[in-house]
């Protein structure tokens, strides 16, 4: 048999907030193929900012793409050695199931149906303390207390819930576990100590018996489900090994050292260093989350939904062009921006979010002015919510560095890094397959649990050198200014 036609492939499961993907790759991170669908979400009425999914449709779903790349990798390779599934998925994101294990309800991410208890949690200070967050209904305690206040008759089904990464393993394997970076989007976790609180449980009104059995990331959970292996055409003796939080297993795809910083690209943009101890903010600025790894942490910043604000700017001024096009015109319009915008970011500093936002320019608009200005005043937005949340976690926990590392879709842009560079006063260092971050982390930690080390080490990547432009300072103090004259205006 031709050995090129010969392949050892992983099957990763990563679920993000807008879509599911699934792909096979090998053991040195090459996609072999990917399909990918988007999350169908349904509006809850019974709350303000509710949304929700039924498990039973994504589980098609998983299925349907899980057929599609396998027939394509069986096209392509004459033999392929299965090696094992993982699956990584949005971090706050839940699924609560009944006693026989069948989905009752999933909640996504950007659920919000516990906002209005919020107001309920006294003990606030004890909560960061223990859970390195500060309260919020984005996290799991109160989407369930949510869930208890206007659908008990529902919540009288549910026996246990767990994360969406941590319910593909069980519908693959049957064994029901909670990975530990998941555990730590609960608020009913103690991310210092790694366990389940009691605690923090009686704080929120969650029965304990709720929890399943904490798991670290890389175990192996067991082999596949006959019946599923049946279905797939997968080797019934293909084992699932426990995956974990899609922002962590993007963060793995760089393989950061302790210390290192790196920017998460992607539907928000997480500001992260890795640590091996547990820090706080006295200003409750921070996030402080578990890692896939036993005795580190991640210690972030979030600049918000500028990921979100660019895919969708790209999608009114370039609906049917590819991003090399914008990319092009980009390159095409001055240096020194026409426009100034602000669209929302966040800054931990900040008590408040804005909720007003847009762009400012010169009138009567002018001849010379394109769509490529608008897009090129996101990414300074971008930019500089980047820096300000960057300063932050500086604060709290200097390093002197001259890199930082960057990963996820939302770097694919040239601009965007170079801007980075610059605006930082570091180099931006990118590796190879950065654009599917958090499936190349998937990888790498399979490979760490089969002791498998590439032949052709990535240790190469990609480094955007930083530029002194005196001009950056201008730019900078005018978008502060902007910034405060939307925050007045709210």
């Amino acid at each position: 048999m031709d050995e090129k036609q010969m392949k050892s492939g992983y099957l990763i499961i990563d679920i993000g907030t807008g879509n599911l993907r699934v792909a096979v790759c090998d053991q040195d991170e090459n996609i072999l193929a990917i399909r990918r669908t988007d999350i169908i979400y349904h509006t809850d009425e019974a709350y303000p900012n509710a949304y929700y999914f039924r498990p039973d449709d994504l589980w098609i779903d998983v299925m349907q793409l899980i057929k599609e790349v396998t027939e394509e990798v069986r096209r392509k390779y004459s033999d392929l050695k299965w090696l094992a599934v993982t699956s990584t998925s949005q971090r706050e994101g839940v699924v609560l199931l009944n006693q026989e294990g069948e989905g009752v309800i999933g909640l996504p991410n950007h659920d919000h149906r516990g906002r209005e208890w919020e107001a309920s949690i006294f003990q606030k200070d004890l909560v960061y303390e223990k859970t390195g967050r500060k309260v919020s209904s984005l996290f799991s305690a109160l989407k369930l207390r949510g869930m208890q206040e206007r659908y008990p008759e529902k919540m009288a089904e549910v026996m246990h819930f767990t994360s969406i990464s941590d319910w593909i393993g069980f519908q693959f394997s049957g064994k029901l576990v909670y990975e530990h970076t998941q555990a730590s989007e609960t608020q009913l976790y103690d991310v210092r100590r790694k366990k389940w609180d009691d605690e923090l449980c009686e704080i929120f009104s969650i029965p304990k018996s709720y929890l399943p059995e904490l798991a670290s990331a890389g175990k192996v959970l067991g082999t596949v489900r006959e019946e599923i292996a049946e279905q797939l055409g997968l080797d019934p003796e293909m084992e699932f090994i426990v995956g974990g939080a899609d922002t962590q297993m993007a963060i793995n795809s760089t393989e950061p050292a302790l210390n290192d910083l790196v920017i998460v690209a992607g539907t928000t943009t997480p500001i992260v260093k890795v640590k091996d101890e547990y820090i706080l903010d006295k200003n409750q600025r921070t996030w402080t989350n578990s890692h896939l790894y036993d005795r580190q942490y991640i210690l972030e910043v979030n600049a918000g939904v500028t990921g979100l604000n660019l895919q969708r700017l790209k999608s009114f001024f370039y609906p049917s062009e590819s991003y090399e096009k914008m990319e092009e015109e980009l390159q095409e319009v001055p240096q020194l921006p026409r426009v100034t915008a602000s669209l929302g970011s966040l800054i931990c500093s900040e008590e408040m979010p804005l909720n007003r936002g847009g762009f400012v320019f010169q009138t009567p608009v002018g001849h010379e002015m394109k769509r490529a200005d608008f897009v090129q005043a996101a990414l300074w937005d971008m930019v500089f919510s980047i820096k300000e949340n960057l300063d932050a976690l500086l604060e709290i926990d200097p390093v002197d560095t001259d890199f930082m590392w960057i990963c996820g879709g939302g770097a694919q842009g040239e601009l965007f890094k170079q801007l980075l560079a610059d605006v930082l006063g570091v180099d931006i260092r990118v590796r190879t397959g950065f654009r599917q971050a958090s499936v190349n982390g998937a990888v790498k930690l399979c490979n760490q649990v089969n002791g498998y080390e590439k032949t052709k080490r990535q240790e190469e990547y990609r480094v955007v050198r930083k530029r002194e432009r005196p001009e950056v300072k201008e730019i900078y103090q005018q978008w502060k200014m902007i910034r405060e004259q939307f925050k007045r205006s709210e």
